[in-house]
């Protein structure tokens, strides 16, 4: 047997296991896709479907509380389903990856286009959670007062619409990760 023949083997076996870690890395990628697109999706249609009507004096006077009433919520639910829709559409990409677990360009397109859906996804998670602290807490100094003891369910829909938004925003950071990972792999 010749001596090249040892390496070689060796060679390959180390290629092969980097192509089965990178490919490992795709396929974690395409769920952790799957998993932002629901909480997106989740956010944004907890957000849009919010609203709350209190009655005041009379059964004819009342005061009504709705997502659309503050643009920051607008923003938001507009935000989140661009990302929702861009994630699904970036399936694509994903499944190609696991396919061809080499392709390098196509990686560095999703790296590019992932930092910038996280930065319009934490811009309006992070303008709703200064819009909902507010509801929650007020500000005495602006007079604002806290609408969240009159209007419960409406803040804890809101509330919990931004839990979504910023579970999506950490899953957004690790799939840069691992496509940095896995563009260093190849």
């Amino acid at each position: 047997m010749k001596g090249g023949s040892i390496e070689d083997g060796e060679m390959s076996k180390g290629a092969s296991i980097r192509k089965g870690m990178t490919k490992g890395l795709s396929i974690m990628d395409f769920i952790l896709r799957i998993i932002g697109a629901i909480a997106t999706l989740a956010s944004a249609v907890s957000m849009a479907t919010t609203n709350e009507t209190l009655p005041f004096v009379t059964q004819f006077v009342r005061f009504r509380a709705e997502f659309d009433d503050l643009p920051t919520f607008m923003f938001f639910v507009t935000a989140n389903s661009v990302v929702c829709g861009y994630l699904v559409l970036s399936l694509v990409l994903s499944i190609f990856h696991i396919v061809r677990s080499s392709a390098v360009k196509t990686r560095i397109l999703m790296v590019s286009l992932d930092t910038v859906m996280l930065g319009l996804l934490t811009a309006a998670a992070s303008a709703a959670a200064a819009i909902v602290y507010i509801a929650h807490k007020g500000n005495s100094n602006t007079n604002w007062f806290a609408i969240c003891q009159q209007y419960n369910n409406f803040c804890e829909r809101i509330s919990g619409s931004l839990i979504g938004s910023f579970i999506a925003v950490f899953l957004f950071v690790v799939l840069i990760l691992l496509e940095a990972v896995a563009i260093s792999r190849n």
